[in-house]
């Protein structure tokens, strides 16, 4: 066998092995050090405002770290207090008028089943009657089959209700211990940040450090263009939500927008939680206009949702709308609902890597090729 091509299969082997346990290692050390990561992140936002506290009031480092997380600690608390304040409002309003829609839906329910149900199940009676016993016992197997089917969804439904309730329950302390922990590693962190990135700057050649930036510069930008792009699209699908109940007159809407705004956030399921239920109701006890209303509600906030969700997305992230829709498509293709996320996201951290000239480099390395160097290393 050729030694050439020897050495190359061996070289993709190599970069093969290299990148599963590359997978792994990030996997299994990021879950253990979580709360740094999280704490990285956090001085990584909160440094502009720390750098700007140090230049204008000449406070110390450390005292400016403080400072910054106090301030978005308490902005965060004020935001949270508003927003409970409005939701236990809405709630205290619902409390007063849901027991009465309850009757009314009781109501029309006995008024349904003396009217429509009990007729019917008399005529089925009947027929039952006249079937041969052989006939009898098949339907009564079929009915007895089709009972067990929906009491094992039901309690199923009910038991994954339970253990989710219970998972969050149980994860509270750590949750908890997490987020402290995270605190105290930004504080650290953004506290030793300039220290930390000119002892890295000496250790790291200029030509690896500049690769390094730009990846961090593009991972960056794709992400925080990401959460403005979810965010925007959130915020116009409450806007809507408001601007639709208030036309019909429902009563604190600024309410259940707000609430519809947190639910949009959960992928694919969004607004449908809180609209469809609402609807069925609106529909069953007799209230047309409202339910057709939530339901054209629904229908426009699920078209202009699919109409600007691409644009709005390249746009932030800076990938036309073709390809934005066509890496949303493959991922939800690959791993469901999860890959509409995950499929720009992943095409964005390919093209940074392609870019950088990352790609080149590992082909470069399987085929045996020396690195080119350019006059400005050659230079150096």
């Amino acid at each position: 066998m050729n030694r050439k091509y020897l050495y190359i299969g061996l070289r993709i082997l190599f970069v093969i092995a290299a990148v599963v346990l590359g997978i792994f290692a990030v996997y299994f050390i990021g879950r253990l050090i979580i709360p740094f990561i999280i704490g990285f992140f956090i001085a990584l936002i909160i440094n502009p405002l720390v750098d700007w506290l140090q230049v204008k009031t000449k406070m110390p480092r450390g005292f400016a770290v403080l400072t910054s997380i106090i301030i978005i600690l308490a902005v965060i608390s004020a935001a949270i207090t508003l927003l409970v304040n409005e939701i236990i409002s809405g709630f205290t309003y619902l409390s007063n008028i849901v027991p009465e829609h309850y009757r009314t839906f009781n109501d029309y329910m006995e008024d349904v089943y003396l009217t429509k149900i009990a007729p019917m199940y008399e005529s089925l009676l009947a027929l039952f009657r006249d079937l041969d016993p052989s006939q009898r016992s098949t339907l009564l197997e079929s009915m007895q089959f089709m009972g067990e089917k929906l009491t094992d969804a039901f309690s199923s439904l009910l038991q994954s209700l339970g253990n989710g309730l219970y998972f969050i329950i149980k994860k509270l302390p750590s949750m908890a211990t997490i987020f402290i922990i995270s605190l105290l590693a930004a504080f650290f962190i953004s506290k030793d940040w300039t220290r930390v990135v000119l002892s890295m700057n000496k250790r790291i050649p200029q030509h690896v450090h500049s690769k390094i930036n730009q990846i961090y510069e593009g991972l960056q930008n794709a992400l925080l263009g990401f959460l403005k792009a979810e965010f925007k699209l959130t915020f116009i699908s409450a806007v809507t939500v408001f601007i639709g109940l208030s036309i019909m007159r429902v009563d604190h809407a600024l309410t259940i927008a707000l609430i519809i705004w947190i639910v949009d956030f959960l992928p694919y399921l969004g607004s449908i939680l809180v609209i469809g239920p609402w609807a069925i109701y609106s529909f069953s006890t007799g209230d047309i206009f409202l339910g057709v209303g939530l339901s054209i509600l629904y229908g426009l906030i699920v078209l202009q949702r699919q109409l600007i969700k691409p644009k709005i997305l390249s746009s932030s992230i800076g990938i036309s709308p073709l390809l934005t829709l066509l890496t949303m498509y493959i991922g939800f293709k690959l791993v469901g609902v999860l890959g509409i996320v995950l499929g720009p996201l992943t095409f964005i951290i390919m093209k940074i890597l392609h870019e950088v000239g990352t790609f080149q480099y590992i082909w470069n390395f399987i085929l045996g090729k020396k690195k080119q160097q350019s006059p400005s290393e050659v230079d150096k």
